[in-house]
C-alpha cells in the first residue's frame, strides 16, 4: 500500500478485532499473564521477603482471597477480574491501532469469509465489486477471483473481488484430541483468556510450548495446576537440557506433571446427569489412557496442538495443494502451487511464529513490488530465534544437541555447558540446591567452533537471545564469543565467558574481526558528509 506503488490493496478478516491470533489469544495476552504470574513468583514466592520487604498482614499468615482470586502468605491478594479486564482493554486498544494504521496506509478491510472461485468467466452466486482489487491496467477476467461473504450475510450475498496477487496468512486454530466428554467438558487455548475467574483447580493437557506456559501461569497466580504429558517430559522437540531442566523447575514450583499418559481417555463431570446441558458447574474427573485420573478438576484445557486454518478457502477450485497436516505446501519464495497466490505464517507449517510469519510477507512484498534488486527477496528459515515463556523462560536458537550430531557428527562438535543459580537468587536463605537455577548451553562444529546451537533456560533467558541470534546468523565463532568483553553483573556475560575460555581456534565468522583486539570496522561506502542542521 506503499504511496509510491500503484496499488490498490485489501485485507479480508471475518474477525473485526484486527491483529490475528497473536494480538488476541496469543503472544501478547499470553505475555500480560506471564508478567503477572512472575510478579506472583516474586511476592508469593519468598522473593520480596528475602530483599526485605514486607506487609503489615505478613505476620498473621496471610489474607483470604475472593472468587478467582489468589493470595499468598505476604498477605498480598490477586485479583484475576482486575487483570482480565485490564489485559483486555490493552488488546482493544491494539486492535484499534491496527484499523486505524491499515486506513491510514490505503488498505480496504473487508469484514468476511472468503473462497477462491475456479477460474474462467462462469456465472458465480454474489455479486461483482466495481473494481478489481490492483488496478494496474490488468486484465480483471484472467485475475483471481475471490468470493467473500460479508459478516452477518448469506452466500446470496457474496461479493466477488479479483486480484492479480492473493496472500493467504488465515493462520491456525487450537483442536480438540477425540475422547468422551473431552469437546463438552474442556476449553481451548483460546478459551483460557475467556476464564472469568482463577480456576482453584486446573488441568493443562500438552506438552508443547503453549501448554507448559499455560501451566506455570496457572501454577504461580495460585491454581492447583496439573500438566498431562503423553510421552516423558514436555517439549520433546527441543533440546534435552531444556526439557529436563524445565522439568525440574516444574516440579519444583509445585506443578503435577503427569508422564506416559499416552493422554486423556475421557473427562466427565459431576453434573453430567442434571438439566445443564453444558455441564461447566461440576467437577470434572480426567481419566488418563495409563489409568491415572485426576478428580474435583474446575477447568480442563486442550492444548495439544493446532492446525492450519484453511476449510472456507476453497483451495481446490485454484490448484493450491497442500502438505500432510493440511497446509499449504510453499516453495522458498512463499508461492504456492497456484499462480499468483502465496501464503506466509502458520498455515504453511514451516515454522509457526509470528514473527516468521512478518519477516516471511516482508521478503514476499519486496521481491514482488520493490523492483529489480528485490527480484530473489526470499526469507530464511535457519537460525531463527524463539522463547518460550515458561517459569522460568527458555529461550533457543539454532540446532539442539541430536541434530548437531546427526549433522555434523558428535566427533566434529564442541559443547559449552554452565549451570548456576541467578544473581537474583544469591542472598535467599535457602540451601544452594534450592535455589532456582540458569542453564545454558553452547553448541560448536568444525575445527572453526562455529556456533550452531545456543541454549538457555533461566531469568533474563527471553531478553537476552536476541543478540546472540545475531551473532549466530552472522556466522559467530566461540572466539568471537570470548573477544566479547562481559556485562557483569548479568547472566548473559556467561556466554561470553564459557569455560574454557579463549583457548579455541582463533577464527572468526565476522567480516571485519573482533579477534585479538582488532579495531572496530568502518563502513566501506560513504557520501559527502552530512548537511550540519
Amino acid at each position: 500500500a506503499n504511496s509510491d506503488r500503484p496499488l490498490r490493496v485489501a485485507i479480508v478478516d471475518r474477525n473485526p478485532a484486527l491483529g490475528g491470533t497473536c494480538v488476541n489469544v496469543g503472544c501478547v495476552p499470553k505475555k500480560v499473564m506471564w508478567i503477572a504470574a512472575s510478579i506472583a513468583d516474586t511476592v508469593w514466592n519468598g522473593g520480596m521477603d528475602q530483599y526485605g520487604f514486607s506487609t503489615s498482614s505478613s505476620s498473621s499468615g496471610g489474607a483470604s482471597s475472593g472468587s478467582g482470586s489468589g493470595s499468598g502468605s505476604s498477605g498480598i491478594e490477586f485479583d484475576w477480574e482486575h487483570l482480565k479486564k485490564a489485559r483486555d482493554g490493552y488488546i482493544a486498544r491494539l486492535n484499534g491501532i491496527y484499523e486505524r494504521n491499515i486506513a491510514g496506509s490505503g488498505i480496504t478491510t473487508i469484514l468476511g469469509t472468503a473462497s477462491f472461485l475456479p477460474p474462467g468467466n462462469q456465472d458465480d452466486d454474489g455479486d461483482e465489486s466495481d473494481d478489481d482489487i490492483e488496478s494496474d491496467g490488468s486484465n480483471k477476467r484472467n485475475a483471481i477471483r475471490v468470493s467473500v461473504i460479508p459478516n452477518g450475510k448469506t452466500q446470496s450475498e457474496a461479493v466477488i473481488y479479483t486480484a492479480n496477487h492473493v496472500l493467504i496468512a488465515t493462520g491456525g486454530k487450537p483442536i480438540l484430541p477425540p475422547g468422551h466428554g473431552i469437546r463438552q467438558h474442556s476449553i481451548t487455548s483460546d478459551g483460557f483468556f475467556d476464564l472469568d475467574e482463577l480456576p482453584p483447580k486446573a488441568v493443562v493437557v500438552g506438552a508443547g510450548y503453549i501448554a507448559v506456559e499455560l501451566a506455570g501461569v496457572l501454577q504461580s497466580l495460585g491454581s492447583d495446576t496439573s500438566l498431562v504429558v503423553r510421552g516423558e517430559r514436555a517439549l520433546r522437540e527441543f533440546d534435552e537440557m531444556l526439557s529436563t531442566s524445565l522439568d525440574e523447575e516444574m516440579k519444583r514450583n509445585g506443578i503435577n506433571v503427569y508422564c506416559r499418559t499416552d493422554g486423556v481417555k475421557s473427562i466427565t463431570c459431576s453434573d453430567d446427569d442434571d438439566d445443564d446441558d453444558d455441564g461447566d458447574g461440576g467437577k470434572k474427573t480426567v481419566l488418563l489412557n495409563n489409568g491415572e485420573s485426576i478428580d474435583g478438576v474446575d477447568v480442563v484445557i486442550m492444548a495439544v496442538g493446532r492446525e492450519p486454518l484453511v476449510e472456507p478457502l476453497g483451495l481446490d477450485n485454484v490448484g493450491v495443494e497442500q502438505t500432510e497436516g493440511g497446509y499449504i505446501a510453499v516453495d522458498e519464495y512463499s508461492a504456492t502451487t497456484a499462480d499468483g497466490i502465496y501464503a506466509v505464517g502458520d498455515v504453511c507449517g514451516n515454522i509457526e511464529l509470528t514473527p516468521m510469519a512478518i519477516a516471511s510477507g516482508r521478503r514476499l512484498a519486496d521481491r514482488l513490488f520493490a523492483g529489480p534488486a528485490f527480484a530473489n527477496a526470499k526469507v530464511s528459515y535457519e537460525n531463527v530465534p524463539t522463547v518460550i515463556f515458561s517459569h522460568p523462560p527458555i529461550g533457543t536458537v539454532g540446532l539442539t544437541e541430536k541434530e548437531a550430531k546427526d549433522k555434523y557428527g558428535e566427533d566434529n562438535l564442541t559443547i559449552y555447558r554452565s549451570k548456576f543459580a541467578n544473581l537474583q537468587y544469591g542472598i535467599y536463605d535457602v540451601e544452594a540446591e534450592d535455589k532456582p537455577k540458569t542453564s545454558m548451553k553452547l553448541i560448536c562444529a568444525g575445527k572453526e567452533e562455529q556456533v550452531v546451537g545456543l541454549h538457555v533456560i533461566g531469568e533474563g533467558a527471553d531478553e537476552m537471545l536476541q543478540g546472540f541470534a545475531l551473532a549466530m546468523k552472522m556466522g559467530a565463532t566461540k572466539a568471537d564469543f570470548d573477544s566479547c568483553v562481559a556485562i557483569h553483573p548479568t547472566a548473559a556475560e556467561e556466554f561470553v565467558t564459557l569455560f574454557p575460555w579463549g583457548l579455541s581456534t582463533p577464527e572468526t565468522g565476522a567480516k571485519v574481526s573482533p579477534l585479538n583486539g582488532a579495531k572496530a570496522g568502518e563502513p566501506s561506502s560513504l557520501g559527502p558528509p552530512a548537511t550540519e542542521l
